[in-house]
């Protein structure tokens, strides 16, 4: 395209990739026993590598593992709460707490005693690597067990289970030690004991449903050999229940949508459960991740509860007076809440703050910030302030989005702007309204982005998220393609300077929006092209999500083929960038390269950049580097105008990629999964971020070298040697 005299895409700005990747360390599920505070701790400058930290009562801050320890869970290959915090006792009977965690190469779970040097296993070591995967871990009444979620991958099918793990190590040589209480359903999350130890509570579903479209709370009683009585407590195929909490003995909180959106419900072990604060509101996450919880119980009867839309808030609920009381505060989406029933930690963010770790103190109704993901944040100047609009879809339909304009202290940016429209992963996931370096490295530089919570996403109740059953790659994209349209008609959007983009269920999206003629190119990080090549390959978790989101095969195989965007090429006709991790079990990178296969095949232009080690959420500082400016370059090149010096050239192949040997498959190896130290919901993440919400082989680039691990096909071959 000529150069446009417009200067949107170069405006000099402060933010460069390495601090978008350098500068979060993304925190996630702290935990709280009195004065001391634990998280999980995501740090790209470290191999993107996830440790453990411990706040003590003096404020000091201590990493609790050095490298190369790497925490996290593979359960559901999302993973979720990978750790938890246990008293221990030494001779003179002092309580010392020590943490349980999941490693993430052998996924075992270890216990690191207070003061210890080196951690000590807790579980065997399997057959296969990996085989054996734990999560969502929780402390039994007695203080002697650890009750969790266990994946088993050693068999001829994987299987999944509710296991007691003893805290003496005795498990770790002796597999009979950890004991098998509950199994039989597909999933299981959330186990919950009873605080005398006599019953247990737990969430399990099936296929073909997903987390958020029904499971069931089950008790059971707790004996040495295992669970007995189980039955049904609240739940079904269309109601779905999360996070029991107990109360006492005999009675417990949870969430439920029954009523359309997750509220809040008493129930005892028997008779009907009791609305606690009846709202057209959510008071809790969509369940996405194992352990991330959004209410808690407080010693004093009270609850903490969050609730709102996509950006929760919180508040204090009162079961004498029925009242909901909000805690003032600055930050405005909060998520994975822990409590010791007098203490309360939190994640928590705002337009202006990236995630940080808080404790809420509920009798003073104050907050404290207590770890701040970024140690120096950019001048606000160029931070864009989000505007939350409800904008019309196709046949008067709302679509929700929030709109991130050009942001620049030397640019008024009055004129049309080239916009990038975000599509996220899931794709029954949202938005949130965070600060996000990401947004902010191409709002500074004059390019404005809008994030779409199409139909289909969390945050606006069931009806809403249904709106997506069997109409995916229709809703999703008329919904974004509405919202692109309707900044145009304000004048915001530049009709000629408008692009797309997404990761993984976003990714697809993004592709499938290309066939249209609303944009002028898109970007798919690691997006699906193939339904039914994602059907055959994907892992178990979503392995029937598309009976949701498509219908069930073999009867709507014609529905796979049409909404496949490998099967659209013919439509496609604008340049399209495809990064893809060379290791990803979600979305494997078959998808991509096929996809640049068939465009090449067309002489549309397109660059497809692969990167060896890399999984469904780019982890390493280089490759979230190189993906973002290769993402700049990407739109200097459509939109006419140069990328400051720094940022390498892109080059756009309209050739096939040399064809790919067949891989050998190893039986004993098996995919690294997206799990690291970010938040990530269904079938898709944010392409740069890892997902422990929602980061992110081609030619050679002809001006720039490719980094380590990274190969970059536009149409010439490349050689490890070269």
């Amino acid at each position: 395209m000529s150069e446009l005299s417009s200067p949107h895409g170069r405006w000099p700005s402060p933010i460069s990739a390495g601090d978008v990747a350098r500068g979060t360390l993304l925190p996630a599920f702290p935990s709280v026993r009195g004065d001391e505070v634990w998280w999980q701790e995501y740090r790209p400058a470290e191999n993107g590598r996830t440790t453990l930290v411990r706040r003590d009562s003096d404020g000091s801050v201590h990493d609790l593992l050095p490298e190369p320890w790497n925490v996290g869970t593979r359960v559901h290959e999302y993973g979720g709460r990978s750790y938890l915090p246990v008293p221990r006792r030494d001779d003179k009977a002092i309580p010392r707490v020590g943490v349980v965690f999941a490693d993430h190469d052998t996924q075992r779970l270890f216990l690191l005693e207070r003061g210890a040097k080196e951690p000590l296993p807790l579980t065997p070591e399997p057959t296969r690597k990996a085989g054996l995967r734990y999560a969502d871990p929780v402390l039994s009444p007695d203080g002697k067990q650890i009750l969790c979620v266990r994946e088993d991958h050693t068999g001829a099918d994987l299987s999944r289970s509710i296991v007691s793990v003893p805290l003496s190590g005795r498990g770790a040589t002796d597999p009979a030690a950890v004991r098998e209480l509950v199994t039989g359903a597909r999933f299981y999350a959330s186990p919950a004991p009873s605080p005398d130890g006599r019953h247990l509570a737990y969430v399990r579903w099936n296929h073909p449903r997903m987390p958020w479209d029904g499971t069931e709370l089950r008790v059971g009683e707790l004996t040495e050999t295992g669970l007995i009585g189980e039955y049904t407590l609240k739940g079904g195929v269309d109601e779905s229940v999360l996070s029991p909490t107990w109360v006492d003995d005999d009675s417990m909180y949870l969430a439920s949508d029954w009523p359309g959106f997750w509220n809040l419900y008493h129930a005892g072990l028997k008779g009907q459960a009791i609305a606690l604060y009846p709202a057209e509101e959510e008071f809790h996450e969509a369940p996405g991740r194992l352990g991330n919880r959004s209410f808690c119980a407080l010693e004093n009867g009270k609850v903490v509860t969050l609730h709102g839309d996509t950006a929760l808030r919180p508040a204090l609920y009162d079961p004498d007076t029925l009242d909901l009381e909000d805690v003032p505060t600055d930050l405005t989406s909060w998520s994975q809440v822990d409590s010791d029933g007098l203490n309360v930690v939190a994640v928590a963010a705002s337009p202006d703050c990236a995630p940080c770790v808080v404790r809420l103190d509920p009798a003073r109704r104050s907050v404290e910030v207590l770890r701040r993901s970024l140690e120096r944040a950019p001048d606000a100047a160029y931070l864009p302030a989000p505007t939350r609009e409800r904008l019309p879809g196709r046949y008067g339909a709302t679509v929700y989005a929030n709109v991130y304009p050009p942001t620049h202290p030397d640019h008024d940016g009055s004129e049309p702007a080239p916009y990038v429209v975000w599509a996220h992963g899931g794709p029954v996931g949202h938005s949130r309204r965070e600060l996000d370096l990401n947004k902010a490295y191409f709002t500074s530089r004059g390019i404005g982005v809008v994030d779409v919570d199409y139909g289909g996403s969390t945050g606006y109740g069931r009806s809403y998220r249904k709106r997506l059953h069997k109409e995916w790659g229709v809703v999703d994209v008329e919904d974004c393609a509405a919202v692109a349209r309707a900044l145009v008609d304000r004048g915001v959007a530049d009709p000629e300077r408008l692009a797309i983009r997404g990761g993984s269920a976003g990714g697809f999206t993004a592709l499938l929006a290309l066939t249209g003629d609303t944009f002028a190119c898109g970007v798919s990080y690691f997006g699906v092209a193939d339904l039914l090549g994602l059907a055959e390959t994907t892992h178990d978790f979503e392995s029937r999500f598309l009976d949701t989101l498509l219908g069930p095969l073999p009867g709507f195989i014609e529905t796979y083929k049409e909404r496949s965007p490998i099967n659209r090429i013919a439509e496609i006709d604008v340049p399209v960038l495809l990064l893809q991790g060379m290791d990803d079990p979600v979305v494997t990178p078959d998808q991509a390269f096929s996809m640049a296969s068939a465009l090449g095949e067309r002489g549309v232009p397109y660059a497809l950049l692969e990167f060896e080690g890399e999984s469904h959420g780019f982890h390493t500082e280089e490759a979230r580097v190189r993906s973002l400016e290769a993402e700049l370059a990407f739109y200097g090149k459509v939109f006419g105008f140069e990328p400051e010096p720094d940022v390498p050239a892109l080059e756009l192949s309209t050739t096939p990629p040399e064809p790919r040997p067949e891989p050998i498959p190893d039986p004993a190896l098996e995919p690294v999964s997206a799990e690291a130290g970010t938040e990530s919901s269904g079938a898709g993440t944010d392409p740069h971020e890892v997902s422990e919400d929602d980061i992110p082989v081609a030619e050679q680039l002809p001006d720039v070298t490719p980094a380590a691990g990274v190969t970059a096909r536009t149409g010439e071959p490349v050689t490890k040697d070269e």
